[in-house]
């Protein structure tokens, strides 16, 4: 699909330098696009890939113009209009409303005439589907889960029975959302199961990066907040709560109980231990291990960057020194005050 500068700029409401009835059918890097492609400047240290586009249009701010060599739509923030104009070229293929005649659809599951059910879905006895709700072939959607108008929910994902999922909520292949956290007591025997009774409430225009999972509460729910984004693989533990907008890259987990506040960004592969509380507003750096509470806002951060091999193994074996180094230096410490 193509679309004319004019139309963008009253789209962005962006301030149109050059031709009102140039085309662009897509999206492109400064580097690589050609002339009918739209790209954007976000960061100024690429302003010599800027000088050098083929792009057709470039976003930009109003003080990178002077460099720009083509057609620029001048706006505020170029990043946030890369992602508003990204959906016009968007190529998911829209869904057909409708029941595949391979889904299985309990009797008494409610799925209105707008929503888009693929093949080989199962949904289970009393779900509940909201307006314009797409799910993807593979799917199940256990009994007595709810999903909000404008939910999608992509193929091979699975939603056990008692989660509440809110509106335009997205949830990508190969999810598990709603299975048993884990609980068991130990005993003399081994281990006892401990039956998980809550559920799963998910809030709205929330986004679930493949593979992830979220286990379902062992007696309270497990809560994901509004306008929450989960990164790919990541796993949240039983009776986790996670505040509004907070945002959780890859690879991360969370163990069980652990309370995260709103507005926190939890960097790739972060461990955070259970029965924790990590406030409003932090930033917690990738790779780090999170093993008691944060109770102010701010970036923490306990993972050691790359070295070269030998300088790395000699610094670890100085850590095993360092109770040693520390008790050593109390003492002069004290020494020298008498």
């Amino acid at each position: 699909m193509s679309v004319t500068l004019a139309y963008l700029a009253d789209y962005l409401d962006a301030e149109l330098h050059g031709p009102a009835d140039r085309e662009v059918a897509g999206l492109g890097t400064l580097a690589s696009a050609g002339g009918d492609r739209l790209s954007f400047l976000a960061n100024p240290r690429y302003r010599g890939q800027l000088e050098t586009t083929g792009a057709g249009a470039v976003l930009l701010r109003a003080d990178q113009v002077e460099h720009c060599p083509t057609a620029a739509l001048v706006v505020d923030d170029p990043y946030m209009a890369y992602a508003r104009v990204s959906h016009v070229f968007d190529t998911a293929p829209a869904p057909d409303a409708g029941v595949h005649p391979a889904a299985l659809v309990a009797p008494s599951a409610k799925v209105p005439a707008s929503a888009s059910i693929g093949p080989n879905v199962v949904i289970e006895a009393d779900v509940v589907l909201g307006e314009g709700v797409v799910v993807g072939a593979n799917t199940v959607i256990g009994a007595r889960t709810e999903l909000g108008d404008g939910c999608h929910i992509w193929p091979n994902v699975t939603i056990y029975h008692g989660v509440t999922i809110g509106p335009r909520t997205i949830i990508h292949a190969h999810c598990v959302v709603g299975a048993d956290g884990f609980g068991f007591a130990p005993g003399p025997g081994g281990w006892t199961k401990i039956a998980q009774v809550g559920g799963v409430r998910i809030g709205a225009d929330v986004e679930i990066g493949a593979g992830t999972t979220i286990d379902r509460g062992a007696i309270d729910d497990t809560v994901i907040g509004n306008g929450v984004i989960l990164d790919n693989q990541i796993q949240v533990a039983h009776n986790v709560v996670i505040g509004d907008f907070t945002a959780i890259a890859g690879k991360v987990g969370i163990a069980g109980s652990s309370r995260i506040g709103s507005q926190c960004m939890i960097g790739g592969a972060v461990g955070i231990s259970g029965h924790l509380e990590i406030c409003d507003r932090v930033q917690v750096l990738g790779m780090s291990l999170v093993s008691r509470s944060i109770t102010e806002p701010g970036t923490y951060g306990s993972a050691l960057p790359v070295d070269k091999q030998d300088r790395y193994r000699r610094n670890v074996a100085r850590f095993r020194h360092l109770d040693e180094l520390h008790r050593r230096v109390r003492k002069l410490e004290r020494g020298a005050g008498d």
